[in-house]
């Protein structure tokens, strides 16, 4: 028997006991024969049991297995395993993970895409293959788990404490995905699933369907000997989403100056802060992706054990967007309010209905498209040499390539000037507004006066105020690659006495990250005439009814970009700000000894951390004329120790206290380190007073990355209680405490711009004054740091133990607090330094499952809250962005039933779920930490609502 305490270097390849295949065949009815005494035994297949032995089947099924596991592991961790995911129709297996206690997901287009880990934003956390770090294929370092099929995984494994022998853990946590290992499943397994998809409320734009569907194909064997095995995984995806989504810009007050008076009426209404502009989207996507695994597995001899793993995934998005846009303020075309009613909003008063004169809406037509495509390989060896001595090597490479094209449109009621003309047949409108909705938490209504879905009346073109964009449209196209490639070479001992054994080893990461986003003009042909567009490039107009707003004009811009645009090559200084490429070598070595003396196990261990970064990008010097573009690179170097300890003691009776402390770290963000700078040079002497021959001015700064960022750095301490009560029965109270001896913020700071010339303005300075090559710059730094604390309580109880009845009944709740104290270097006086909330963190996440599994049939449904948060998204030319995102909830619920043993439908299994059962909004509000628009008593203004509709799933799934 292999001991499941030896490290090769990583836990995964041992992978999980056999049983937790059920996730990768995602049959509901797998069952779980366990021993509640055996921390080491491997367990039988999911349909086998010894004799006497009771089968857990269903969710109980995969909540044993994941206790089990948790139970075993030395390091703090949460397990999500078996047919918790592989249930799980989700496009995503974030949406299993964020049930776990101190996991949260955030929704992206309404697919919880990326995990939050103990309050930190998802940057601070690692995501492992197999035990391999994974190459992401977004801006930094976070990986989209919409990449990884559930259906090809059997668990993942969610550190919360570090283990010395794994490399590159995150601070917050590292998540660990696993596969099947097909020589310790033991048997032959032929699965399938099936299943149908519909996204409730019909098809918002009329060419992009609301149905869809998804398979996957599983299949495991071994030879005759049991020295070889094999598996082999296909998971395809195809999954609609859609989007009524409405934005507020920003709210202003009109009130100010002579321009404004008489515009607003009635006059009690002039002091009142109005909504200045809005827009109003209909999304419509396609999500469709392509999983393929495969592993081969060869144990000759006990002294051999050597594994490949192969992964690739090829995920596409399609995504359509109608609707409108315009200002509402006295500024854009002269507009007038009259009929403004107004209300008390957080001491502010509020214009909240009215009506607008001299309104210009901008329809828009956009096509965006991604493709990712994810290859990850690994090679592992496992060699025992002696009855003590077990050496392992790992090689591994991961690819993530992303390419985008975000594409938007102009058009606007009137035809056919050119657009380059001030207000060229721009008809203005009059549209009745009530945002009353918005300050509820919903969707304001409008009312608009001219018929946006008229083909004969509504042209392409720029219709915006204040003479027009400069184009009629545009596309960004962001293109990103990273590669990682790592060796892992180490040694296990086992001795006698309180240690069991000893690990000493190395790991070897490179990390290679490049974007850069290609910029384009979209100009009407025939010198930008304001074009008509014929019906066959046009769909059935889409609907904005959500918003009370009506039709609106729906181009296909796959049909109609060729004809009508010609495509120029755009290029600015924000073009060249965001191209970067990052190189990271990182060289961790390690030793570990882990203890079994009796009730009390764990480990204690130390890496030291070598990590060498190089950041390339431009040098960008608007000063000059023409901007001065240079390469440049820029290099550094750290090096970390990071100690860690895991203490488990057994209490008895099935009660265990943990405690664990580390120093830990996390890389930071790649686009905080990107060597770009853009210097600026300001003339101060153009004022009042003037210059004089013998001043010193300072009128140099600039903007740009930090490539000499170093990383974050806390020590952690935990405390856990674990009582388990039965197979699928625990309670677990856990606390943690990190001090964050850094964090990075954006700072100003000195700069010496010697080496750069002084600009032509420069010729303006008197002479005599003296021009200082020292000035700020304004980038992202390493600052103080400060703390976040929480408590996480979970319980996962079978009422049929507590009341006979009540069998097959059970309920799995968590609840997690956290909280945090962040202070910038701002001030050193503690009495103006303001406190920065951790991206990610809400203060409050609670999750309720009840379920009834039995005779084959199986309900459940879930409850999933949390409390508001800074979070990230992509905002305006295709950047990211911080925004506050309110509290949201999410609801889901399925039915099924498995065909029993000795039916003649044996191993089929059909299931019926419901998702977003609620249809819970996605809001976000103006301002994050301090700025963006606030009422009196400091309360922030409404900004997006989206609503993504009921996602239906009905299938089957087969085990032969």
């Amino acid at each position: 028997m292999r001991n499941q305490n030896m490290p090769v270097g990583r836990a995964w390849r041992m992978g999980l006991s056999a049983s937790a295949i059920a996730l990768a065949v995602a049959m509901p009815g797998a069952a779980l024969a366990q021993d509640e005494a055996a921390g080491d035994e491997e367990q039988a297949a999911p349909d086998q049991a010894a004799e006497g032995e009771i089968l857990v089947t269903g969710l109980r099924y995969g909540l044993a297995t994941s206790i089990d596991t948790k139970r075993d592991e030395l390091s703090i961790v949460e397990v999500v395993s078996a047919e918790e995911i592989g249930k799980l129709p989700d496009v995503s297996i974030a949406e299993a993970l964020a049930r776990l206690p101190g996991l949260t997901s955030q929704r992206v287009n309404g697919r919880s895409q990326v995990i939050s880990i103990r309050g930190f934003a998802p940057d601070f956390g690692t995501t492992l293959l197999n035990g391999r770090q994974q190459a992401s294929s977004g801006d930094n370092r976070a990986v989209e788990f919409d990449q990884y099929p559930s259906e090809l995984l059997s668990s993942v494994v969610v550190y919360k404490t570090p283990d010395a022998a794994i490399a590159g853990m995150g601070l917050s946590g590292t998540a660990d995905l696993r596969t099947v290992r097909p020589l310790s499943y033991g048997k032959q397994a032929i699965a399938m699933n099936l299943r149908g998809e519909l996204t409730s409320g019909g098809k918002l734009n009329d060419d992009v369907r609301n149905r869809g569907g998804r398979a996957s194909f599983s299949y495991i064997d071994q030879n005759e000997d049991g020295t070889l095995g094999w598996a082999l995984g296909y998971a395809y995806l195809d999954s609609p989403s859609k989007n009524q989504h409405f934005k507020g810009y920003n709210y202003e007050s009109f009130g100010c100056c002579d321009f404004t008076k008489g515009r607003i009426s009635p006059d009690s209404a002039d002091t009142a802060t109005f909504l200045s502009g809005q827009e109003i989207f209909a999304y419509s996507r396609l999500n469709k992706r392509h999983g393929v695994m495969g592993i081969l597995e060869w144990e000759p001899s006990d002294a051999v054990h050597l594994t490949t793993d192969l992964y690739y995934s090829n995920f596409k998005q399609r995504e359509v967007m109608r609707g409108v846009q315009w200002f509402s303020n006295v500024w854009a075309d002269n507009q007038n309010f009259s009929n403004v009613t107004t209300a008390d909003f957080g001491g502010t008063l509020v214009g909240v209905s009215g009506t607008n004169t001299g309104v210009a809406p901008i329809v828009r037509n956009d096509l965006n498209t991604r493709e990712d495509d994810l290859f990850s390989a690994g090679l592992n060896g496992e060699f025992e040499m002696t009855d003590r001595l077990r050496l392992f090597g790992d090689l591994s490479y991961s690819r993530n390539q992303r390419d985008e094209s975000i594409t938007e449109t102009y058009a606007g009621y009137g035809c056919c000037a050119t657009s380059a003309t001030q207000n060229a047949n721009r008809v203005f409108d009059t549209i009745d507004w009530d945002i009353t909705g918005a300050l509820d938490g919903g969707y304001p209504t409008y009312s608009s006066g001219l018929n946006y879905a008229d083909a004969s009346q509504v042209s392409l073109g720029d219709r915006a105020p204040w003479g027009g964009w400069g184009h009629d449209g545009q596309t960004k196209e962001p293109h990103v690659t990273e590669e990682v490639y790592a060796l892992d070479l180490g040694f296990q001992y086992d001795v006698d006495g309180f240690f069991d054994h000893f690990d000493v080893g190395m790991n070897f990461t490179h990390r290679e990250k490049r974007k850069r986003v290609d910029e384009f003009d979209l100009n009407l042909k025939n010198g930008r005439l304001q074009s008509l567009v014929g019906s066959e490039f046009l769909a059935d107009p889409t609907n904005l009814g959500f918003a009370g707003f009506g039709d609106v004009l729906a181009v296909n811009l796959e049909k109609a970009l060729p004809v009508f645009y010609d495509r120029i090559t755009f290029i600015n200084n924000d073009t060249f700000d965001k191209a970067w490429m990052i190189e990271e070598e990182v060289l961790t070595l390690y030793a570990k000894g882990t203890i079994d003396a009796g009730d009390l196990r764990g480990n204690i261990g130390v890496q030291v951390v070598n990590q060498r970064q190089e950041s390339t990008g431009s040098s960008i010097n608007r000063t000059q004329t023409p901007t001065e573009v240079t390469e440049i690179s820029r290099r550094a170097s750290y090096t970390d120790i990071l100690p860690s300890m895991n203490l488990i003691y057994d209490l008895g009776g099935g009660h265990n206290l943990r405690l664990a402390a580390a120093r830990q770290m996390a890389r930071p963000r790649m686009d905080e380190m990107r060597a770009n700078f853009l210097p600026s040079f300001s003339n101060p002497c153009g004022g009042s007073p003037p210059c004089v021959p013998g001043q010193e001015i300072n009128p140099w700064s600039a903007t740009g990355g930090n490539p000499l960022l170093e990383p974050w750095r806390a020590w952690a301490f935990d405390v856990s209680y674990e009582w388990y009560l039965g197979k699928a029965s625990y309670i677990s109270i856990a606390g943690f405490y990190k001090d964050l001896s850094n964090y990075i913020y954006t700072q100003r700071q000195p700069f010496d711009f010697t080496g750069l010339p002084l600009p032509p303005t420069a010729a303006n300075i008197p002479d005599g004054v003296i021009i200082s090559p020292i000035g700020q710059i304004n980038q992202p730094a390493n600052g103080q740091g400060g703390s976040i604390k929480g408590i996480e309580l979970t319980a996962a109880l079978e009422l049929g133990r507590i009341i006979e009845p009540l069998d097959g009944f059970g309920v799995i709740g968590t609840y997690s607090y956290t909280d945090s104290n962040l202070r910038p270097t701002a001030s050193e006086n503690p009495e103006v330094i303001q406190a920065t909330r951790i991206a990610g963190l809400s203060g409050d996440v609670y999750n309720v499952t009840g379920y009834f599994e039995k005779w084959g049939f199986q309900a459940r449904m879930s409850y999933r809250w949390r409390s508001a948060f800074k979070g990230e998204v992509t905002q305006l030319f295709a950047v990211r962005g911080a925004t506050e995102i309110l509290a949201e909830e999410d609801v889901s619920a399925q039915i099924g039933y498995t065909f029993q043993p000795g039916s003649t439908l044996e191993g089929l299994g059909l299931l019926f779920q419901v998702n977003n059962l609620t249809n819970s909004p996605f809001r976000t509000r103006l301002g994050v930490d301090a700025g963006g628009a606030r009422t009196s008593d400091g309360s922030f203004l409404p900004e997006v609502v989206e609503k993504y509709g009921r996602q239906f799933l009905f299938g089957f799934s087969y085990k032969y």
